[in-house]
């Protein structure tokens, strides 16, 4: 039998941080091996079992990264700072990262692909394995429909989100360029207001929503002459998420130095 994977879970006190922990205890081929936060924060050397609503583990959560050789892959989903600096010590480490931060600049974006030349990433803003099909799905639709149907995204998401639009709506709005040929610096369309004049032929609007406890929900509309399409994912808990992160881990574990998305995990390709 192969040895287990041993994780580190960078984030840990979050909400999705917490997620991972709980998945990893029931994982079989899976292991906690450290847990992270920020420097300073309140939850230092508790035990990230404790703090995750589950048995203690008997891991205490730290302010620094592991240790080389500590753990096989690291999973971060901390913030757009931290993981840049996360990304550097995990390339110093020789481990691998698996990073669902969202709100990551495109300079950010370029140190995780240095980092991927030394050790194996993989970078999605949206871990669920029904999101990553989703992608495929509004890609097919918008071949198959063509230029006749104007193409719209909302996003809604929970009062706490900070960045905006999420970065699951961003890669939606990038899969239907790609599908499209179209460029997403000059056909996204973020906010409407007064007298705009009428919508473009090219032009793809992404909308944001806030308020309450959402999850995560997203609605990609299709909208012709007589008829419209919309295609929806629904998130109603965190663990969709963290079962995709701690997945990505263990295909991670085995996998040489490059840039990953969950895509390449679930074989969508």
């Amino acid at each position: 039998m192969s040895a287990a994977v041993r994780v580190a879970v960078l984030g840990a006190a979050g909400r999705m941080g917490r997620a991972i922990v709980r998945t990893l205890s029931e994982t079989e081929g899976a292991n906690l091996a450290a847990a992270v936060d920020r420097p300073g924060g309140p939850v230092l050397g508790q035990d990230a079992g404790a703090l995750a609503g589950i048995a203690p583990l008997g891991i205490a959560v730290g302010g620094a990264p592991p240790e080389p050789g500590v753990a096989d892959v690291w999973i971060d989903f901390s913030s757009a700072a931290a993981t840049v600096a996360n990304a550097q010590a995990a390339s110093a480490a020789g481990a691998g990262l698996v990073v669902g931060t969202t709100g990551l600049a495109p300079d950010d974006r370029a140190t995780l692909d240095r980092a991927s030349h030394k050790i194996p990433v993989v970078l999605a803003p949206n871990m669920s394995v029904g999101v990553n099909l989703l992608l495929k799905l509004v890609a097919d639709a918008a071949r198959a429909l063509g230029p006749d149907y104007d193409l719209e995204i909302v996003e809604t998401h929970h009062r706490h989100k900070r960045d905006a639009p999420s970065g699951t709506a961003l890669r939606l709005a990038e899969a239907l360029c790609e599908a499209t040929g179209r460029d997403l610096g000059t056909a996204a369309r973020y906010e409407r207001h007064g007298d705009i004049g009428p919508r473009t032929a090219q032009e793809i609007g992404v909308q944001t929503l806030r308020g309450g406890d959402v999850v995560g929900d997203h609605t990609v509309f299709f909208l012709g002459q007589g008829e419209r399409i919309e295609i929806t994912h629904r998130a109603s808990s965190r663990d969709t998420f963290a079962r995709g992160a701690v997945r990505a881990a263990l295909w991670l574990a085995q996998r040489g130095p490059g840039l990953y998305d969950m895509r390449d995990v679930l074989r969508l390709k």
